[in-house]
C-alpha cells in the first residue's frame, strides 16, 4: 500500500522563494531561512516550518540568505547595493555592507567571524564582522555575475560560481587553486563539508565534484532544467528540482531515480535538506516553501503516523488537514496566518 507524499505548505512570501538555508542543530532544534523578490527574507522553525519573523530593512529583492552554524546571526543578499548581518534572535540589524552591484550570495566562515559575499559587480569580498568600519578583502577573476560563493575545507578554500564557470580559490594567498568550465549557465551550487563533496546543476545535469581538486565524482541526468539539487547529509539520496514543478528524489549510489511529483505551481528554485536529513525544504517561483519528509510515513515534526482505514490507501498523514485544490489551499493559508501565527506571533523588525 503505498503512502502518499504530504508535504507542509510554508506560506507568507508575496514573490518567488529564490534561496533558502538550514542553521545546524542548535539546543532550540534548528532553523530554516529564505530569501525572496518581495525583499523580505524570513525565519522559520526548521522542522515544522512554523514562522519566527520577518527581516525588515531590504529595498530590493532578497537574492541570497543564510544562518550561521548556532542561528544566531542571519545574513542576506540583496539588489539594494547590500548585504545585512541580522541578529537571528531578536530580528535588529547588526550592520549594513554596502556594494557597487546586487549582491548574489552571503556566506558566513563557521566561527561567525566573517562573511563572504558575491554579486554583480564580479567580485567576492571578506569581511571582517568584528571590524564593520574596515574595508573588504576583495578577490577578482570572474569575468561576468557572481550567483553563489561558499567558504569550504574548514575556512581555508572558497567555492564560487559564475555563469558558466566554477572557480576555487586559497583564502591565505587570495589567488585561484583550478576553475571548471561548462557550456551552460551554471544553476546552483551546494557545499557538503563530510566528505569534501561539491553540488553544481546545470541544464538538466547533476554534477558532484572534489571540493578540494574540482575533479568529477559522478553525474546523474534528468528529465528536466535543473534549478537546484541537495545531497543527504547520509549520502544516501538526492533531491532536485526545476523547470517542470516537479521534485525528484535519487539514489545517490546508483543514480536511480526514487520518487517525482509535483511539488509547487510554479519552478522550484532552491532545495535542501535539513541538517538531520529528516526532511527537505524547497522554495518556488509560487512564492510558497514547502517542507517534505526522506521517508514517508515517519512521525516527525508536524507530520504523525496513523494506522490506515479500511482501504484508505494513506499511511502516513499530517496532523494538519489540507484542502484538496489549489484554491481552497490558499484561502486556507490565508485564514491561518491572518488567524493564527501572525497575530500571536510579534514581527521581527529591524
Amino acid at each position: 500500500m503505498a503512502m502518499r507524499q504530504t508535504p507542509l505548505t510554508c506560506s507568507g512570501h508575496t514573490r518567488p522563494v529564490v534561496d533558502l538555508a538550514f542553521s545546524g542543530i542548535t539546543p532550540y532544534g534548528y532553523f530554516l531561512i529564505s530569501a525572496c523578490k518581495d525583499g523580505k527574507p524570513m525565519l522559520r522553525q526548521g522542522d515544522t516550518g512554523d514562522w519566527i519573523g520577518t527581516f525588515l530593512g531590504h529595498k530590493g529583492a532578497v537574492w541570497g540568505a543564510t544562518l550561521n552554524k548556532d542561528a544566531t546571526k542571519a545574513a542576506t543578499a540583496a539588489a539594494d547595493f547590500t548585504a545585512k548581518v541580522w541578529d537571528a534572535v531578536s530580528g535588529d540589524e547588526l550592520m549594513t555592507l554596502a556594494h557597487k552591484h546586487i549582491v548574489k550570495s552571503v556566506d558566513f566562515t563557521q566561527d561567525s567571524n566573517y562573511l563572504l559575499t558575491g554579486g554583480q559587480d564580479k567580485l567576492l569580498r571578506i569581511y571582517d564582522l568584528n571590524k564593520p568600519e574596515a574595508e573588504p578583502k576583495e578577490i577578482s577573476g570572474h569575468t561576468s555575475g557572481i550567483k553563489k560563493a561558499l567558504w569550504c575545507s574548514e575556512d581555508k578554500q572558497i567555492l564560487s560560481a559564475d555563469d558558466k564557470t566554477v572557480r576555487l580559490w586559497d583564502h591565505s594567498t587570495m589567488t585561484e587553486v583550478k576553475s571548471l568550465s561548462f557550456n551552460m549557465s551554471v544553476s546552483s551550487m551546494e557545499y557538503i563539508p563530510e566528505g569534501e563533496i561539491l553540488v553544481i546543476t546545470y541544464g538538466r545535469s547533476i554534477a558532484f565534484h572534489s571540493a578540494v581538486s574540482l575533479d568529477p565524482i559522478k553525474s546523474f541526468e534528468a528529465p528536466a532544467p535543473i534549478n537546484s539539487a541537495s545531497l543527504h547529509p547520509e549520502k544516501e539520496f538526492l533531491v532536485a528540482g526545476g523547470e517542470d514543478f516537479k521534485l525528484y528524489k535519487y539514489d545517490y549510489n546508483s543514480g536511480e531515480e526514487l520518487e517525482s511529483y509535483k511539488g509547487h505551481f510554479g519552478p522550484i528554485h532552491c532545495v535542501r535538506f535539513s541538517p538531520d536529513g529528516e526532511l527537505y525544504a524547497s522554495g518556488s517561483e509560487d512564492g510558497t516553501l514547502r517542507l517534505w519528509q526522506t521517508v514517508v510515513g515517519k512521525t516527525y515534526g508536524l507530520w504523525k503516523c496513523v494506522l490506515p482505514e479500511e482501504d484508505s490507501g494513506e499511511l502516513a498523514k499530517p496532523k494538519i488537514s489540507f484542502p484538496e485544490t489549489a484554491e481552497e489551499e490558499l484561502e486556507e493559508i490565508a485564514s491561518e496566518n491572518s488567524d493564527s501565527i501572525y497575530s500571536s506571533t510579534p514581527e521581527v523588525k529591524a
